[in-house]
């Protein structure tokens, strides 16, 4: 079975979630298919841990000069529609966020085979992205509707994933609404030696010797940054943060996240903003090194980097929305902060800000100040994605969703 995965992101440019699920998926899904990835971002060079002998063929596409200066949408169709053309060969097309699923859809069409898409996010839930897109946010959003309409099975990441997917499209069939969880590559996310991951945290102004809150995401609505920095001034005094922060969605949310950072920064010290994406090596060193993982999102499908904190034996204080609360095992292996919503408000957005900072707060003192608590919360949140959550577990129940189609 030939099956092609349909991606913006993919390495080395991986920007989020669906990015790193991309890159783990295709992986290990070469022990069950052939494999060939169409990403954007241009052709790769031959990268042996990624293409070659026994791994996915790699193809990438470089944004369609006649469309340089239009819309974003539009140079996205654009790739697309260049991605849909080279499919041809393939039993099964497979594609991933919206920015791919029009290239599944035509592909489907095209070549007549069976289009499958996994959801990362839906755009219905994410409408501050009419900030950043402008009229390309409906462009996006009829591209991930049409696709949906139109596929032969949907992956949801979590059960909430697969509750916001029959909400926001409700005439889809139940039945063609699957749910595959995201995995976590146990061996590369491993707790390192102490010294060495405390070594790379000093060389990022981190002291490893202080208790710390770290928070890893791109700057955008959805990740809810704005509300751990309102928390943040309520935390002990010893205690830093620690912002692995960067690729703001708009001018805008970049100008307010960085005006309430230097607000908290003149309330107080230990407040480290690494603006950058880093490394592997560096990454898990900053998380091993923290003391609790904060995820404060307002949408979240399932949240992957919840997954690495937690191999990397961290807990994780973490908003109760999406798919998170069948990540984090409340009480367990972290703690969960509920937030209250207006009905009917796709964006999640507490309905009352300042208390939801201050229960997130609560949560997050609750953890880092007792480091017992904490330890052992970390080592029960290893054994948990151990148990369940190994790619080689998403990939064989996703060739299950593939061989149930083509039957």
């Amino acid at each position: 079975m030939r099956v092609d995965l349909l991606t913006r992101e993919y390495p080395p440019f991986v920007y989020g979630g669906a990015g790193v699920h991309v890159a783990e998926l295709a992986a290990v899904l070469t022990r069950h298919v052939d494999v060939y990835v169409r990403c954007f971002d241009g052709p790769r060079e031959p990268d042996p841990t990624s293409s070659g002998a026994g791994g996915p063929k790699v193809t990438g596409y470089a944004p369609l000069d006649a469309l340089a200066g239009a819309n974003a949408a539009l140079g996205t169709f654009g790739v697309d529609l260049a991605m849909a053309a080279d499919v041809a060969g393939a039993d099964l097309v497979h594609s991933h966020t919206w920015y791919a699923n029009l290239a599944g859809h035509v592909a489907g069409l095209l070549h007549g085979i069976p289009h499958v898409l996994t959801a990362h996010s839906l755009e219905p839930m994410r409408p501050w992205k009419a900030e950043q897109l402008g009229g390309g946010y409906a462009l996006s959003s009829w591209a991930e509707a049409t696709a949906y309409a139109g596929a032969a099975a949907v992956i949801a990441v979590s059960e909430g994933m697969r509750g916001d997917i029959l909400r926001a499209h409700p005439d889809l069939d139940p039945a063609r609404v699957r749910v595959v969880h995201n995995g976590i590559d146990l061996e590369r996310w491993r707790r390192p030696e102490r010294e060495q991951a405390a070594a790379i945290a000093r060389g990022l102004g981190i002291d490893p010797d202080r208790p710390a809150v770290v928070f890893v995401g791109r700057i955008t609505r959805q990740k809810g940054l704005p509300h751990l920095l309102a928390a943040a001034r309520e935390l002990s005094p010893e205690t830093q943060l620690v912002l692995c922060a960067s690729s703001p969605d708009t001018p805008e949310i970049a100008a307010e996240v960085t005006t309430a950072l230097e607000e908290l920064r003149r309330h107080r010290d230990g407040v480290i903003w690494i603006d950058r994406m880093l490394p592997r090596e560096e990454l898990i060193a900053v998380i091993a090194s923290s003391t609790v993982f904060a995820c404060p999102s307002v949408y979240e499908p399932l949240g992957i980097v919840n997954l690495e904190a937690m191999a990397l034996g961290v807990p994780v204080v973490a908003s109760a929305v999406g798919g998170i609360p069948e990540v984090v095992d409340d009480g367990v292996t972290g703690l969960l902060v509920n937030v209250e919503s207006a009905p009917g408000d796709p964006t999640g957005e507490p309905v009352d800000p300042a208390r939801f900072a201050s229960d997130l707060a609560t949560a997050l003192r609750a953890v880092v100040d007792d480091p017992e608590r904490a330890a052992q919360m970390g080592a029960r949140a290893r054994t948990r994605v151990e148990d369940h959550f190994s790619w080689d577990a998403v990939a064989e129940r996703t060739v299950e969703v593939y061989r149930s189609i083509l039957a």
